[in-house]
């Protein structure tokens, strides 16, 4: 280590790297459920002639779709680091859960363009047989609600599929809805409406996983961390005197890191040294913010201004 300079790390990832690994059996339960839905769905608006459980189909279709990436983005988390890949693959969740995002968007035009066709040359639904066929959707999204509940929680990319399969599961039951209209009433209108509905609840909540995974891609600083407050703590600690070049950004769920130049005071650094004084700074930031793996550069007083001459 040179004079002035001297690194601590805390790992808190997880040891197979992303939070997303622990939930690896249940996507994969959760996946097959999906894909069995989507044939049955696709035989079912066939044989009714439901525009709104075809749209449902081609939801879980993109869910299907989706888990499978959410997988696959797992074996590449995994692979280890290397020269070229200083944290390895972890990020490759983050960009699946950005495609994600753009292939809900897509699904959401799509129906929302077959809907007002619908509207143009309408159609002679069968109510009964589209009330059997949602019914059976529903039950299978909950099953996969229920085992995706506790990891969406904890990864962006568990949370996709498990606000992709919510979406879902509000279809199935607007699918319902709407062929208990059309049994009870005749009216063929609820059939594109209810295609409408679902293309809706398909926009707002990708459209929030879209700005949390953009949020990552651009390196912003992890939700719930005030950077103000961190600087605050850091420059609170007994013999810094200023801190500079401090980031936080997240590489991908459940990996947020954090990298600072730490300016001490020469007389405190020479009585209690640079483990202790770094001990301090990762406890601080430890006990208070939900950053555990930290970078810190320690810095004698009048380092900066030798930085700044290399710069120029």
């Amino acid at each position: 280590m040179g004079a002035g300079h001297d690194h601590g790390h805390a790992h808190g990832a997880p040891a197979d790297g992303t939070a997303t690994s622990a939930y690896r059996g249940r996507l994969r339960i959760a996946l097959a459920i999906t894909l069995g839905i989507v044939v049955v769905q696709v035989v079912g608006g066939v044989l009714a002639d439901s525009l709104a459980l075809v749209a449902d189909s081609a939801h879980m279709a993109t869910d299907a779709l989706g888990l499978g990436m959410a997988l696959l983005a797992i074996r590449f988390a995994n692979r280890p680091a290397s020269d070229q890949a200083t944290f390895g693959y972890a990020r490759a969740e983050i960009l699946a859960a950005l495609a994600n995002c753009l292939l809900l968007l897509g699904v959401g035009g799509y129906v929302v363009y077959e809907s007002v066709q619908r509207f143009v040359t309408p159609a002679d639904t069968e109510g009964h047989l589209a009330v059997v066929f949602g019914a059976i959707g529903l039950v299978a999204n909950m099953v996969s609600l229920a085992l995706l509940m506790r990891g969406q929680k904890e990864s962006l990319n568990v949370r996709g599929a498990f606000l992709e399969v919510a979406a879902d599961a509000l279809g199935s039951v607007t699918v319902i809805v709407s062929a208990l209209v059309i049994m009870l009433t005749g009216w063929q209108a609820a059939d594109p409406i209810a295609s409408l509905v679902i293309a809706l609840m398909i926009v707002p909540r990708t459209v929030k996983l879209l700005r949390e995974t953009l949020n990552v891609l651009l390196e912003a600083a992890p939700k719930g961390v005030d950077m103000a407050e961190v600087r605050a703590h850091i420059l609170a600690t007994d013999g810094v005197e200023d801190v500079h070049d401090l980031h936080a950004w997240t590489i991908t769920s459940g990996m947020p890191v954090l990298s600072a130049h730490v300016v001490v005071s020469s007389e405190v650094l020479s009585a209690i040294g640079h483990e202790k004084m770094l001990h301090e700074l990762q406890d601080c930031l430890g006990g208070h913010f939900d950053v555990e793996h930290c970078t810190f550069q320690l810095e004698p007083s009048g380092h900066r201004e030798h930085e700044a001459h290399l710069c120029h």
